[in-house]
């Protein structure tokens, strides 16, 4: 076929809202879509059917002409009824051997990704792919601040990889543009790196999945836009976002929670006081988890309270319940517990009691769970769906219900344990039973480690 030119970013956008609202199944005349969902047909099918372009896997951008990659990328309504990013966008394989010789400008992120075409469709699940109709297009080019953001991310991924760490890559170490998986994995899935022996898992740039979110609530449905914590330019490219939290709050460490509270007039008996004194610290008038950069990062703030003479945290972290019913459906790279401790980044608002059992503010820390550690999560994961599949076994003794699900003596990372309401809240097992809602957490001794940067298992 002879492919088609396009004159200026002007028309190819033109073209692009051509496709709005008409069934792919109209559009794919070369039946390249099948019966699948696959996601890489789609786009392929867009290129070759819609633009009359040859599909390829040329390092250049899909439009060279215009230096403009064309994306096509599901989107779903939460259970808000609101419009959410349905996964990361996946860009270009990072060859490890060659990207650390370049600068960000010479990258070959930059080289295909500086301008995209983003086309948003809406993704159903028990709705054939001929039928999803695109939602709206966009031509996105990143603004200023965001592309500050993004180059100190390249620069994280590339320094790691310089260190010899490329196998200790996640998306989690970066705040917007992140090194996802990328293959089925295994080893036909290893690559070399420059600066090590050991193999790495193939790995590609991406946008995070709250990162497109953002883009699409923002510039495609141009929805109220959220409180920004940071707005000038030359603080944030000199001191990166994290820095910046940190130096912010810095000079109130060691200031109590009662001296905080009085001094920014805040409600001690309001939920969630200390993210509430961080939120005064910094400005913001609601809550940091819903502020712009928290969003486009996907950064969770979790107070940390630590015990005097720094022993020991009380409670585990919790995290989401999740069904029975439906987490014995999911692969690994796919399920809710992986996408979390790979992609999120915490923020650790960190209370020390003094001797007194005074609540003092001690420090801030940003962390993502290291790969290894993932590794140990997912063999708890592992062992609940067998457990779950096979059939949980619940035992009654004086009056309460135990369960075979791995507890916290099962590794020194994560466990299984009830978060229902009350023995009443529950969800239903496999096989018809009920039991009560269950979730995983981070043990405690564990999330202690990672808080103080010590050994204390």
């Amino acid at each position: 076929m002879q492919e088609k030119r396009y004159n200026s970013k002007t028309e190819l956008l033109k073209r692009s809202k051509e496709a709005i609202n008409i069934p792919f199944g109209q559009i794919d005349t070369t039946g390249r879509l099948g019966t699948t969902k696959n996601k890489g047909n789609v786009g392929q099918m867009f290129e070759e059917c819609w633009f009359e372009r040859k599909v390829n896997s040329r390092a250049e951008a899909d439009f060279i002409e215009l230096g403009v990659e064309l994306k096509v990328t599901p989107c779903i309504k939460n259970k808000s009824n609101k419009y959410v990013a349905k996964e990361r966008l996946v860009l270009n394989i990072i060859d490890y051997m060659t990207e650390v010789n370049k600068s960000f400008e010479d990258s070959s992120f930059w080289h295909k990704n500086k301008t995209l075409l983003l086309m948003y469709y809406e993704y159903f699940k028990d709705v054939p792919v001929s039928d999803f109709k695109i939602l709206e297009t966009l031509l996105y080019e990143y603004p200023e601040k965001d592309l500050i953001v993004i180059k100190q991310d390249w620069e994280k991924i590339v320094q790691k990889i310089r260190e010899g760490k490329a196998h200790e890559l996640s998306e989690g170490d970066t705040l917007y543009l992140g090194a996802c998986r990328k293959g089925a994995g295994g080893e036909k899935d290893l690559r070399p790196q420059p600066y090590n022996s050991v193999k790495a898992n193939q790995r590609a740039y991406s946008l995070k999945q709250s990162y497109m979110t953002y883009i699409l609530n923002n510039y495609v449905l141009n929805q109220e836009k959220e409180e920004a914590i940071i707005d000038n330019k030359i603080l944030l490219e000199k001191q990166g976002f994290e820095n910046y939290i940190i130096n912010k709050i810095k000079p109130y460490f060691g200031k109590s929670q009662k001296e905080l509270i009085k001094e920014f007039k805040l409600n001690p008996a309001m939920k969630n006081v200390n993210e509430r004194i961080i939120a005064a610290i910094l400005g913001i008038k609601g809550n940091i988890a819903i502020t712009e950069e928290f969003k486009k990062a996907n950064i969770i703030p979790k107070t940390i309270r630590i015990e005097y003479g720094d022993k020991k945290i009380k409670e585990s972290m919790s995290f989401p319940t999740f069904k029975f019913t439906e987490i014995i459906e999911e692969e690994w790279e796919d399920s809710f517990m992986y996408n979390l401790f790979s992609s999120t980044k915490f923020m650790f608002i960190i209370f020390k009691f003094d001797k007194n059992n005074e609540l003092y503010l001690d420090n801030i820390k940003f962390w993502n769970m290291p790969v290894k550690d993932i590794e140990e999560v997912h063999k708890v994961w592992a062992e609940t769906v067998k457990v779950i599949r096979e059939g949980v076994v619940i035992t009654t003794k004086n009056g309460r219900d135990f369960n075979n699900l791995p507890g916290q003596s099962f590794n020194n990372v994560s466990h299984v344990r009830p978060h229902g309401q009350n023995k009443a809240d529950t969800y239903e097992l496999p096989d018809g039973r009920k039991l009560t809602k269950q979730c995983f957490w981070l043990n405690n001794k564990y999330v202690l480690e990672q808080v103080l940067n010590k050994e204390v298992r």
